[in-house]
């Protein structure tokens, strides 16, 4: 059994990403680090709905927790052939008054965690001659957005990382791809962007939801997927 891990695993999004790959058949390692309690809570769930999961704490912003804790998955259930980097944290405000805590802080979750996840796993991946990684982005990595440029450099450069890796992993059998959802339903979500904006700003009038993201994540880590790498797909109801 292929074995994933989930980033960012027990919020919303990582959730319906993580019950779509137990649903197709992987062995789900849920990560937290702010709501471990999430993160067991989530696994016990998916265990008990008949999958295969486990949970695993630790921050993505710090290089040698995130090296010990991956180094110990794969010396106790060998390499983990799955990548889903999910997390990510918003602290936005217009740049003039950003501080740098809050530049900081978005850019370590979302790109240096992308970094600190990702490396520890790549050699033992590659080894096997088979993996998929798949980044979480935005729509704002895409078009920007006012109060959020910390988030849009951000998920811009996931999708540098994107293109680059994919060509560097794409004799191994490794494929590496982006996901840029637009306005998406959650908790968050559908406190901060009213049903107004999201009708003027989204063509199909609606949010998304979490698991139609998930599907497709779930489409570009099976092997059907074999020949799709180096690229960011948009999920966004045609709003870009």
């Amino acid at each position: 059994m292929k074995r994933a891990v989930v980033t960012g695993g027990s919020g919303a999004l990582g959730a319906a990403i993580c019950r779509s790959l137990a649903a197709a058949g992987l062995h789900v390692i849920v990560h937290g680090h702010a709501h471990p309690e999430r993160a067991r809570g989530l696994a016990d769930e998916i265990r008990a709905a008949g999958g295969s999961a486990e949970s695993v704490v630790f921050d993505v912003c710090d290089g040698a927790a995130a090296a010990r804790a991956l180094e110990d998955l794969v010396e106790r259930g060998g390499p983990i052939q799955v990548v889903v980097s999910n997390a990510g944290v918003h602290r936005d405000a217009p740049l003039a008054g950003m501080s740098e805590a809050q530049w900081d802080e978005v850019i370590d979750v979302s790109l240096k965690g992308f970094f600190n996840v990702t490396r520890p796993l790549l050699l033992p991946m590659m080894a096997t001659r088979w993996g998929r990684i798949v980044s979480v982005s935005s729509i704002v990595g895409l078009t920007g957005n006012r109060g959020q440029v910390n988030y849009a450099a951000a998920k811009a450069g996931l999708h540098g990382a994107t293109k680059s890796l994919a060509i560097e992993l794409a004799a191994r059998g490794v494929t590496v791809n982006a996901v840029a959802p637009g306005i998406i339903r959650s908790a968050g979500t559908d406190a901060a962007v009213p049903d107004s904006v999201v009708e003027a700003l989204v063509p199909m009038k609606r949010r998304g939801t979490p698991e139609e993201v998930a599907s497709l994540i779930a489409y570009l880590v099976s092997d059907q997927a074999a020949y799709l790498s180096g690229q960011v797909i948009s999920v966004n109801g045609a709003m870009a």
